[in-house]
Formats: structure tokens, C-alpha cells, sequence
């Protein structure tokens, strides 16, 4: 997984500098649909006296895109791939004893999307679908020490638009709809992303 995400990252940072032309990388902040089940179970039958629990649906993600032009520079064809870091969900248990469960997710969204290209100094619109692949790890400490994680593949649906400031630089509302999103494994689900989600993408177009 990690060697992957490497691979990846390299794809994202290195590619737009070799190649110059219909290229485009992003910074993304944003939240989407979170329902962890296993961490609620766990606070709301754990019977302590002591507990927390963090629900976090917010995540940060890059992207590198390339699009093709149709029959003129309005009209394009685009393919965009990226990394999403979903925040944390943790539950804490601090009596009448110690236990602390963490769940993390990792998500590589890639889209295949039409944009509608108005230029400088205006909006232009986007929609299209792909498939996602997400990594979703629980880490169990104290009371019951143990690591557990589990991989899936799911289908989305993505819609946005983008104000281009310059030639350079836009910033575009990005919002995504996942399709069977839960993460299973054993019987326990890990993480479930099912939903919508939404968020504010800067990006540089080469």
C-alpha cells in the first residue's frame, strides 16, 4: 500500500513538469459522508463511566488531471486521479479500563469527466464518473490490542465547477457521490464513505 501511494504521488508531482501541455495538479480540502459503525458500537455498549468519541468526516487530498480538447478549446475531455486522507474516528474508553480504537482511511479517486471550458475570468462546469479505491485500517490499544484493515474498490459519480483567475491558477467546488462505500471485514465494518461529499480544490494548470 505504501509503495503505491508513493507511486502515485510521484505521478501526481513529477508528470505535469514532463509533460507541459493539458496538464493540471490540485489541492483539495473538504468533508464527506462518515458513518463508523464499529466506533459507535464500541462507545455506545462499552458501559464506561469515562469515554470520548470523534466522528471526523473532513478530508484534505491532491490530484494531477490531463484533458484533452474536442472539436474546440471549449469543449474537453479530462482524466484526473487522486489521493484523499480522510480524518480520523476514534473512540477512548478511560475507565473502568483503558481502551483506545483509531480508525484511518486512505481513498485514490480517479474520474472520467466532459468539461465545459469558458475561460479566463469565468466558471466553466464539469461532470463525470469513475471508481474509487480505499484503504481502511482500525488499530485497537489497551484493553484489546489489535490492527485490522481491508481494501475496496467502488464506483462515483462527480460534478463541479471551477472559476479560472488566470491562466495558471482556478479554484473550483468539487462535489463526488460514493456508491457501496463500506468497508467490511470479519463482520465489523471498518469505515463507511457512502454518500456525498464535497470540497474546495485550488489548481495550477500547466
Amino acid at each position: 500500500m505504501k509503495k503505491g501511494i508513493l507511486v502515485v504521488l510521484g505521478v501526481l508531482f513529477f508528470a505535469p513538469a514532463v509533460f507541459a501541455d493539458g496538464w493540471g495538479v490540485g489541492v483539495k480540502l473538504g468533508a464527506g459522508a462518515n458513518d463508523p459503525k464499529t466506533i459507535k458500537n464500541i462507545y455506545d455498549n462499552s458501559g464506561a463511566t469515562s469515554s470520548e468519541k470523534d466522528e471526523n468526516p473532513v478530508f484534505g487530498g491532491v490530484e494531477a488531471l490531463y484533458e484533452w480538447d474536442l472539436n474546440d478549446e471549449t469543449n474537453k475531455i479530462g482524466v484526473k486521479i487522486g489521493i484523499d486522507a480522510y480524518g480520523e474516528n476514534e473512540v477512548e474508553i478511560k475507565s473502568p479500563v483503558y481502551w483506545d480504537v483509531t480508525e484511518s482511511t486512505t481513498a485514490v479517486p480517479v474520474t472520467v469527466y466532459y468539461k465545459r471550458d469558458n475561460g479566463i475570468k469565468n466558471w466553466s462546469f464539469y461532470g463525470g464518473a469513475g471508481a474509487t479505491y480505499i484503504y481502511s485500517e482500525l488499530e485497537s490499544k489497551g484493553f484489546v490490542n489489535d490492527k485490522t484493515h481491508k481494501d475496496k474498490c467502488f464506483p462515483h459519480v462527480a460534478l463541479g465547477a471551477e472559476y479560472r483567475f488566470t491562466q495558471l491558477f482556478a479554484l473550483g467546488l468539487d462535489a463526488r457521490y460514493n456508491f457501496s462505500a463500506k468497508v467490511k471485514k470479519d463482520g465489523g465494518v471498518l469505515s463507511d464513505r457512502t454518500g456525498f461529499g464535497a470540497a474546495i480544490t485550488g489548481r495550477f494548470y500547466f
